[in-house]
């Protein structure tokens, strides 16, 4: 454990620890006049959070109230106490700025995410290859800063560049990388477009993977291309919560697809029906809702992330002896992502869960297209490539799919074999969904 004194605490350890944190965060909220028209919508005070019941009859923040305050909503510094900004990646909108002060940024958040490396196994001295981006997005200097508290050599490439990066993972014996895990996967392909056999040429032990979800499937047919003893973690987190601080897998947590909250001392994670907004019960999905107690510059309290995930169904049992902050699933979708498909509700992820498990067809690059609005769609076609190394018939593989789909979802779809290198990679988060205008 990296901060064994918190780690190792039971859960009322936890909820007490919160509910002190809680109080001083009321505070500090009441120096801002934003903050304090937020609450007044409840008819609370900031203070009020110091109450047992304070933060569950707070109002929940939304992406429009975001908006209303556009390009700084909720600084609660003044902007010459703003080390940096970060922002989201704006994909429905302009994009929102949120503010590092320099305790934010030198301090809480290498805190915080050396604690999800140590737990993913991350060591001082390790070889780091972080390959997520930089700008204003988090995700790179994140993991720059986590590396760096833990004493770790990195190697900021960033994304792109695949043939290179595919040789200095031989070349640079980099046994850590940081990326996309559809990213990891296109650099599979690259190294052994140039004779490179990861298995053999390269070291890497540990991948901490972000931008998406992706399947256990996808992930041991990943793992299954690696040298002996690699195991890949999801790392989980936003934007408003400052960073990808949130949750990841770790060696206790990897066989059961869930990853560990081990943030809660300093981000209450609340997971609720989307429809109710009452916590759920283990083992149940909920949406989650996050508050920053710990942030200075642009905090968010019960921000809705919008991301559903499964409440683990014994969230407090791990024998790493981390009991006190819970176990939760992989990411499963966004409530706002799910589409409606002739009665049907289906997430992206539902759709890879089936395309991973299909011989010959590349895992990393596949599209849905539909032919109307996201919510409800007249057509729903699926678009894969097939492998050159297994030269399999397009028609087979879209057969499959097709009955795959309707066997697990009740679902007639299109589907679409194209040769490989057909369909768009992503380096940092894949757009899943596209209307067919947009393609």
């Amino acid at each position: 454990m990296h901060h064994a004194p918190i780690e190792s605490l039971d859960r009322d350890g936890i909820l007490a620890l919160q509910r002190e944190r809680l109080a001083g965060f009321g505070r500090h909220l009441a120096q801002s006049e934003t903050w304090r028209a937020h609450f007044a919508k409840a008819g609370m005070r900031p203070e009020d959070l110091a109450a047992p019941d304070g933060l569950e009859n707070t109002p929940f923040l939304e992406k429009a109230d975001l908006r209303d305050h556009y390009p700084f909503p909720f600084l609660t510094v003044p902007m010459e106490e703003v080390l940096r900004f970060v922002a989201t990646s704006g994909t429905t909108g302009l994009p929102v700025l949120f503010g590092m002060t320099r305790a934010d940024f030198e301090t809480l958040l290498p805190a915080q995410m050396a604690r999800l490396l140590t737990a993913a196994g991350v060591k001082p001295g390790s070889r780091a290859y972080q390959g997520y981006g930089y700008g204003l997005w988090i995700g790179g200097p994140a993991l720059d800063q986590g590396f760096r508290e833990l004493g770790c050599t990195s190697f900021p490439i960033g994304p792109g560049r695949g043939d290179l990066a595919a040789r200095w993972l031989k070349d640079h014996a980099y046994d850590v990388a940081s990326m996309s895990p559809l990213w990891l996967m296109s650099l599979v392909q690259a190294a052994r477009a140039q004779g490179i056999d990861p298995k053999t040429d390269w070291v890497l032990k540990t991948a901490i993977l972000g931008g998406q979800s992706v399947s256990a499937e996808f992930r041991a047919q990943l793992e299954a291309e690696m040298p002996e003893g690699f195991q890949s973690h999801n790392i989980y987190g936003t934007t408003e919560a400052g960073g990808p601080v949130l949750a990841i897998s770790t060696p206790y947590t990897h066989a059961d697809d869930e990853l560990h909250l081990l943030n809660e001392d300093t981000i209450i994670t609340e997971i609720l029906d989307p429809v109710t907004l009452k916590p759920v019960s283990e083992g149940e999905i909920g949406e989650i809702v996050i508050t920053t107690i710990a942030k200075q510059a642009s905090p968010v309290v019960r921000w809705r992330t919008r991301d559903l995930v499964r409440l683990s169904p014994r969230p407090y049992d791990c024998p790493s002896g981390r009991r006190g902050m819970r176990k939760i699933g992989r990411i499963i979708g966004r409530s706002d992502d799910m589409i409606k498909f002739k009665g049907v509700m289906v997430f992206p992820s539902q759709i890879e869960d089936v395309i991973t498990g299909v011989k010959g067809v590349v895992k990393e690059a596949w599209q849905i297209y539909i032919d109307k609005e996201r919510t409800t769609i007249g057509s729903l076609t699926v678009a894969v490539e097939a492998t050159t190394r297994d030269a399999r018939p397009a028609a087979q593989i879209e057969e499959q799919i097709c009955r795959e789909v309707h066997a697990r979802l009740g679902m007639s779809i299109r589907v679409e074999c194209h040769p490989e290198g057909t369909l768009p990679r992503y380096e940092a988060k894949a757009v899943r969904v596209l209307h067919r205008a947009e393609a």
